[in-house]
């Protein structure tokens, strides 16, 4: 097929020039946003004059049943074009002869190539939403099952303070609610239109560019035709955020790892969502999980390969900006592919709650409330602190819990103890005391669940 480009040409394209200049493997993702955009451009040449409306009409029928053809198998794109849009244009010429030459009238495939990947772009964008919302959901169905199991909340990988599964859970539902509101934002940013900007400086044919925006849904039109053709900001951001969902994601990858271990032993995976070892049969292992967290690094580097590419190209359109397209395109497949298997194992796993409890009981976890529990009784809260440190540490030394450790030895310790410090240092109670907005108590959870749910119902 001949580039669209031949006439300043005398000599043929080198095999290897042509190979490494060609797009169309990555690029022809495009191809119902390529015949869509130009189906619009098409519209308004019609509509403005430009050319006649008869000819706008066929452009539009013709390239109509080119992507009928395509999508329905009839028509392969040819890997030999250099890329999707000389493919379209050259088929649409052959089957409406010059009629179908003047689609590319006041336009480049600068701006052509702008405008088919925010179009792209933006549908990936809004599908991966849903897989985002679907996650959220799951976890919220989780955590409303476990509001009340009792676990270890951690720092520094310490057992730290009494928490519940459903609120750790909701803890990434939150994450994700900002990966959604991130991803949504940046759609907004980027949904203007930059058809028109020509190959740099516009062009001096009557066009109505806000009519082509509103034919594709685009909320207006880039403000300045060098940025609209240079522009891949909303590349870079999209890439960001994808990076930031990887972020979440392997970090509930690293804590599903730990948790289906023996020496945490939390959950359990289901079989159709782990694998085992060719040698050790007692193996069952958390590959999805392990994958997802590799994959962090695949998208990482996508990131960084788009703000590579750009930091330094001076305005406005060069060929490294091609890089573009296989960077952002293999972020969005990446994180996709992990949602649509991260997803499903965590709806299927199987929560150990008395193991959950048992290592909650263990760690001292309900130090914090037992001097609490002094300040309650008029003790300044740094020698509450003190005290209560001492008895963890008489605990240690002979293999007692707050819980098991008689009376006696919180009276010799501080003689504001009585009794009643066994109810306040109840995990249940412990956890049930926190009411604060945020907290990790039963009421807490169901809001947050609701919270989330209702963001989600309104974006």
């Amino acid at each position: 097929m001949a580039q669209l480009w031949k006439g300043r040409f005398k000599k043929e394209l080198a095999k290897e020039t042509n190979d490494f200049n060609s797009s169309i493997s990555f690029d022809s993702k495009m191809f119902e946003e390529d015949i869509k955009g130009s189906i619009a451009h098409a519209t308004m040449l019609g509509a403005s004059g430009i050319i006649e409306k008869s000819e706008s009409e066929k452009i539009v029928n013709g390239l109509s049943e080119i992507l009928d053809d395509i999508k329905s198998g009839s028509l392969q794109i040819d890997l030999e074009a250099e890329d999707i849009h000389t493919f379209v244009e050259g088929e649409l010429t052959k089957r409406l002869g010059q009629t179908g030459k003047r689609l590319h009238t006041a336009r480049s495939r600068n701006d052509q190539v702008a405008l088919d990947i925010r179009m792209y772009l933006k549908k990936e964008a809004l599908s991966l939403n849903e897989e985002l919302k679907r996650l959220v959901l799951v976890l919220c169905d989780k955590a409303q099952e476990h509001k009340n199991t009792i676990m270890p909340g951690y720092t520094h990988l310490q057992r730290a303070q009494p928490i519940t599964f459903g609120h750790h859970l909701m803890a990434y539902a939150s994450m994700l609610l900002r990966d959604i509101d991130r991803i949504s934002d940046a759609v907004k940013r980027m949904n203007v239109l930059p058809l028109g900007s020509g190959a740099l400086a516009g062009t001096t044919y009557p066009i109505n560019r806000e009519l082509t925006a509103s034919l594709l849904g685009f909320d207006g039109v880039t403000q300045n035709s060098l940025d609209g053709v240079s522009d891949r900001d909303f590349c870079i951001e999209l890439a960001s955020a994808l990076s930031l969902v990887m972020v979440h994601l392997s970090r509930f990858s690293e804590e599903i790892i730990m948790w289906c271990s023996w020496e945490f032993k939390f959950v359990e995976l289901d079989d159709a969502f782990s694998t085992g070892s060719s040698i050790m049969p007692q193996k069952k292992n958390p590959d999805i999980a392990e994958l997802v967290r590799g994959k962090s690094g695949r998208v990482f580097g996508d990131l960084t390969t788009l703000l590579t590419v750009m930091k330094g190209i001076p305005l406005a359109y060069n060929k490294d900006m091609q890089e573009d397209k296989e960077a952002i395109f293999d972020a969005f497949t990446t994180v996709e592919m992990c949602l649509k298997a991260f997803t499903p194992m965590i709806e299927t796993m199987t929560v150990l709650k008395d193991n959950m409890r048992a290592a909650a009981a263990k760690g001292f976890i309900n130090a914090t409330d037992c001097a609490d529990y002094l300040v309650g009784k008029g003790l300044a809260f740094r020698d509450a602190y003190k005290a209560t440190g001492e008895l963890v540490a008489l605990c240690i030394d002979r293999g007692l819990t707050l819980e098991t450790l008689p009376i006696e030895e919180y009276k010799a310790v501080c003689d504001l103890f009585d009794n009643g410090i066994y109810e306040a240092i109840n995990l249940e109670k412990c956890v049930n005391d926190r009411k604060v907005i945020g907290s990790p108590c039963s009421e807490s959870v169901e809001n947050q669940i609701k919270y989330a749910k209702r963001v989600i119902s309104e974006c």
